[in-house]
């Protein structure tokens, strides 16, 4: 059985941040959750993949922030990053939604992998709100601990850091916007990419060459896209 990662091997900018976290009754409860189903079940990502976007893109780095939900529940398709997958996988269809409005808003063409670890290391933190999931059933760890991790995430960046880009897409994510300090950072809201709703207010969001306006605004460096 593999060994869930629970004293995070983590980033040491974000294990400062969220040290507190660790030690609380709700994690020390997600830990012993997170043993006993990976007794019963496949749980995706692996353990070492759990924290990857907070390896990728350490806390003094965040410069944009996109929420996702849960992690993707089919087999490889998971590498802890919201919505992306690693390379040679398949693209999930909102993954592929991302793609064509970048096609549409900066002219990229769609690439052959869906790996957003290139983002994740320019300071484009991709969060779920739950950081695991059960092989083929979607929201299996909403309700477990996660979100009050990913919350106090959220919360961290907001309360530490300024003019920070959160792209909140869909009703999930946008809910999160009372955790965030809108006097402070920027808020950009569209539809969700999947399918079902990628076509009442994603396509056309333009959401990636406004952040990159933003940043350069502020004299930050700007989000290769690609």
């Amino acid at each position: 059985m593999e060994t869930v990662i629970v004293a995070p091997v983590i980033e040491e900018s974000w294990k400062l941040a969220l040290e507190e976290e660790f030690s609380k009754p709700y994690f020390v409860n997600l830990k012993q959750f997170l043993i006993e189903e990976r007794k019963q079940h496949t749980v995706y990502p692996p353990g070492k993949l759990i924290f990857s976007a907070f390896n990728h893109t350490p806390f003094t780095n965040v410069n944009v922030v996109i929420l996702g939900q849960d992690p993707y529940h089919g087999a490889g398709q998971a590498n802890g990053l919201c919505f992306s997958v690693s390379d040679g996988i398949k693209m999930p269809p909102s993954l592929v939604n991302i793609f064509k409005e970048i096609l549409n808003d900066l002219g990229f063409t769609i690439p052959t992998s869906g790996n957003l670890e290139r983002w994740a290391d320019q300071g484009v933190l991709l969060l779920n709100a739950m950081l695991t999931v059960r092989a083929n059933e979607p929201g299996s760890h909403q309700g477990k601990g996660w979100e009050s991790f990913t919350d106090s995430v959220i919360k961290h960046i907001s309360t530490q850091k300024k003019g920070v880009v959160f792209l909140l897409w869909g009703k999930y994510a946008q809910a999160k916007e009372q955790l965030i300090d809108g006097s402070k950072h920027h808020i950009l809201k569209a539809a969700h990419p999947s399918p079902f709703s990628a076509y009442n207010g994603f396509m056309g969001c333009k959401h990636f060459s406004k952040t990159n306006e933003i940043l350069a605004a502020q004299g930050k460096k700007e989000i290769d896209w690609h």
